[in-house]
């Protein structure tokens, strides 16, 4: 046995995805124990949460997980609207499912580019993966004038319509451009010999585990967990729509690729359900409004974000701004299964396990 060393990965590191620091005890490149500490990037968001008005905290939510900000957005929408009691109208829940699936593609696309930039494909992957995201950020901006803080869900709908030209762009996305993009990433990547040779059987977090240590998401799923909240808890109009939860078995670095793909698959499929039966109509339940009336109770509102379950916990004593807010924050509890996954791997391997657990340092740190 050879002598065991300390070394830091991060904070400012560039494989680290943000300032975020991984102690590692190495016995040669063996890795023996791993400690991921966070806090770097933590802005008190919650703290702030308390001191806005509910409606203010809309654009706070973008800054979390600052890749989806839809989803964010909708959680958020969600648990305030149960206080309030208040249902958005038919089209404003398909624009919203319409959003959050295009977020999700746009996030699975973007980590499987950096999943290539962890294993030194340096650059190409990513810059092919990011002309799609461009693509679904142009639709962002065309309906809430922002590429990535979109500010667009209100409570009881949304904030603008969608203009008649930025549909048909949607509409080529999702029937033609998208899914060809989808084949050739799968055609040029899935069965590469490297990838292969670095993804399989390495980073297993077993089924018991990923429940034990509270995962969510493509994580979970990737371990052979079926669960995903639009089917367990639907909400919004989920429960309408045909479409598979895919599920993988042996919880290593290749099936947490492999389900991504089958993800955004599955994500094009409820977009085309939400082109071909989007009604006409109001996209708002009443009129728009600077200040809500938020009823004294607490509500929990989850979706299934790309990243996993996304949560908000908000308390209302009937004053204008929440009482008590917080966040469930997916890659933060995705984050607790890291060190497991690593041990015994080698220093070369931790990069590519953190890189295939997804994390946003916003949202891990607030």
């Amino acid at each position: 046995m050879t002598e065991q060393v300390v070394v830091n990965l991060g904070p400012q590191h560039p494989s680290t995805h943000g300032v975020f620091r991984m102690v590692v005890v190495l016995d040669g490149e063996t890795v023996v124990d791993l400690k991921p500490i966070m806090g770097y990037l933590h802005r008190n968001h919650e703290k702030i949460g308390e001191r806005n008005t509910f409606l203010q905290n809309m654009p706070f939510t973008d800054r979390l997980d600052y890749v989806c900000s839809m989803s964010n957005n909708f959680g958020y929408a969600l648990a305030v609207e149960k206080l309030m009691g208040v249902q958005p109208p038919e089209r404003a829940e398909y624009i919203r499912v319409m959003m959050a699936e295009l977020t999700r593609f746009l996030n699975h696309i973007f980590s499987i580019g950096f999943l290539l930039n962890d294993l030194g494909a340096f650059f190409t992957p990513m810059l092919y993966a990011l002309e799609e995201r461009e693509l679904i950020l142009d639709v962002f901006e065309a309906v809430s004038g922002s590429r990535m803080m979109c500010n667009y869900f209100r409570f009881g709908g949304v904030a603008r319509d969608i203009p008649d030209d930025v549909m048909e762009k949607i509409r080529k996305l999702v029937l033609d451009r998208l899914p060809r993009k989808l084949d050739e990433m799968d055609y040029f990547i899935t069965n590469n010999e490297i990838v292969r040779g670095r993804c399989e059987g390495v980073g297993v977090l077993t089924a018991e585990r990923a429940i034990a240590l509270s995962a969510s998401g493509p994580v979970l799923r990737a371990s052979g967990v079926p669960y995903d909240v639009r089917r367990a808890d639907p909400y919004s109009i989920y429960d309408r729509f045909e479409f598979d939860i895919p599920v993988r078995y042996n919880g290593d670095i290749y099936d947490r690729y492999l389900l991504r793909l089958d993800e955004m698959r599955q994500s094009l499929r409820i977009l085309q359900q939400v082109l071909r039966d989007i009604p006409d109509g109001p996209i708002m339940s009443g009129k728009p409004q600077y200040q809500v009336r938020v009823p004294a109770g607490e509500s929990y509102g989850r979706v299934e974000g790309p990243k996993g379950e996304l949560g908000f916990y908000v308390v209302s004593n009937g004053k204008p701004n929440p009482w008590r807010y917080h966040v469930r924050a997916p890659t933060f509890i995705n984050l607790t299964s890291l060190a497991e996954m690593c041990r015994g791997q080698k220093i070369a391997d931790v990069v590519t396990i953190l890189g295939s657990i997804d994390i946003v340092l916003g949202e891990v740190d607030r």
